[in-house]
């Protein structure tokens, strides 16, 4: 990578992926050296105990375009994101799950629509022509989440918790200190925000595929974002 300012920060998300977090990030630096010529990588590893942050920090010393942000302690995966997207230097911001749940092929058509003048783009599951295998309790959950929150929230959007999003940077920034939720929740209130700023958001459908080993706790964390509808209900 030259000197020259990113044209594309692309966050990673980590907690505890010591197993996937290498090979992860050469497939998203192969993908992205084919989109742009001016990239970063930022492995935003939230407090892990498996060796992921030794693993980053490695990384990051090896590739002049991968960058390794440690949180001692969790932070929660949308206080990690909002750090991270604070600390980028692109024009173009993106993350995506480092399961990659989401084909990443679909990280052209992502950058694209931030080209193309959209203020948001995300991935979808819940649109037609998505490809999506998953269990029919995960099924039942995401699609139950998802309509109280087209329906409390108004939201206009299929699929709010697709881990596979990209920003324009003023965008993003013009709305990030208003998002409270630190974890699970933060992807859905920043979409639902962004629709009240009236931004110009792209939903798209995807291939997507469960990962056997998720990090999302059934009764916890839907529990949890039902709670987090009703408090962002009450705010707006």
């Amino acid at each position: 990578m030259s000197e020259v300012s990113p044209e594309v920060s692309l966050v990673l998300p980590a907690y505890n992926e010591a197993k996937r977090i290498r090979e992860t990030v050469d497939i998203v630096a192969d993908k992205l050296g084919a989109i742009s010529r001016a990239f970063e990588i930022i492995i935003a590893e939230d407090g892990s105990t498996d060796g992921t942050d030794k693993i980053a920090e490695a990384l990051a010393i090896e590739r002049s375009y991968v960058r390794h942000l440690h949180s001692d302690t969790r932070l929660g995966r949308g206080r990690a994101l909002k750090h991270a997207f604070q600390l980028a230097k692109g024009d173009i911001l993106v993350y995506i799950d480092v399961d990659l749940a989401t084909d990443i092929a679909h990280l052209k058509e992502l950058i694209g629509y931030i080209r193309a003048g959209y203020d948001i783009a995300t991935g979808s599951r819940m649109l037609k022509g998505s490809d999506v295998k998953r269990s029919l309790t995960r099924l039942i959950a995401s699609k139950g989440f998802n309509l109280l929150t087209r329906v409390i929230l108004r939201s206009s959007l299929r699929d709010h918790q697709c881990g596979f999003k990209a920003f324009k940077r003023d965008s993003l920034f013009a709305i990030l200190d208003e998002i409270r939720d630190d974890h699970w929740f933060w992807d859905t209130e920043l979409l639902i925000r962004a629709q009240r700023a009236g931004y110009k958001i792209k939903e798209f459908p995807v291939r997507w595929r469960s990962p056997s080993d998720t990090k999302v706790d059934m009764r916890r964390d839907v529990f949890g974002m039902a709670y987090q509808i009703f408090r962002l209900w009450r705010e707006l």
